[in-house]
């Protein structure tokens, strides 16, 4: 059993991560942290409790810090860096080490091919280097991180993924969010997977020059 800290608990990988947490058997208590915390009031709980807050603001997140055991951020954003930088501060006056954090491919520059150019295409306006700030920020930090990076997202509900490290090239084209959602449990449920890791995320035998619903 762990106290489980969720940000951007509203997110879709959030929302099935969230499920998947409560009925996965380990018994965990969830804080879901969020703006406008009445969006997610009908899973408030005896395992659940809900927080309206800034993830920008470090004030709050440390409050909402205290007891946590894991930190789990499906954060997003323009100002995602000043996120990061607020939830690494807080975790490091809260005394709290394990952070599990969503990031995006092609951060490091590490997709191949005809689909890592497209890649850039879509995602360099603004928002691909946004998001590296954002890891760098919580690579630069002490704690106990995993970095996730999906490939371009489905909503296919079958769970299928394979990893690559932060030094690999990153691997096909997409994944389905409830892969995402399938790894944070798992990295939840053993934290010491991939501490201080950066995961490419993808499904098996999607390579391609674009994801197949684009």
């Amino acid at each position: 059993m762990a106290n489980i800290l969720i940000l951007g608990a509203n997110g879709q990988i959030a929302r099935l991560a969230i499920q998947q947490l409560l009925s996965d058997g380990e018994d965990h208590h969830l804080t879901l942290f969020l703006r406008n915390a009445s969006r997610l009031a009908n899973l408030k709980g005896p395992r659940v409790d809900i927080i309206d807050g800034d993830a920008a603001d470090a004030t709050q997140l440390e409050a909402a810090m205290a007891h946590q055991d894991v930190v789990y951020a499906n954060l997003a954003g323009h100002n995602i860096e000043t996120q990061a930088k607020a939830v690494v501060t807080a975790m490091d006056h809260a005394q709290i080490k394990r952070l599990i954090w969503i990031s995006t491919l092609g951060i490091y520059d590490e997709v191949p091919g005809n689909f890592g150019k497209w890649n850039h295409q879509m995602l360099d306006n603004g928002y691909l280097p946004t998001y590296a700030a954002a890891a760098k920020a919580v690579e630069d930090s002490d704690l106990d991180y995993t970095i996730i990076r999906p490939a371009w997202l489905s909503n296919e509900p079958s769970i299928d993924y394979e990893i690559t490290h932060r030094n690999d090239t990153f691997k096909g084209t997409e994944v389905s969010r409830a892969s995402i959602a399938a790894l944070v449990v798992d990295l939840v449920d053993h934290p010491d997977k991939a501490v201080r890791d950066s995961l490419g995320v993808n499904k098996p035998g999607t390579d391609g020059d674009k994801p197949s619903f684009e």
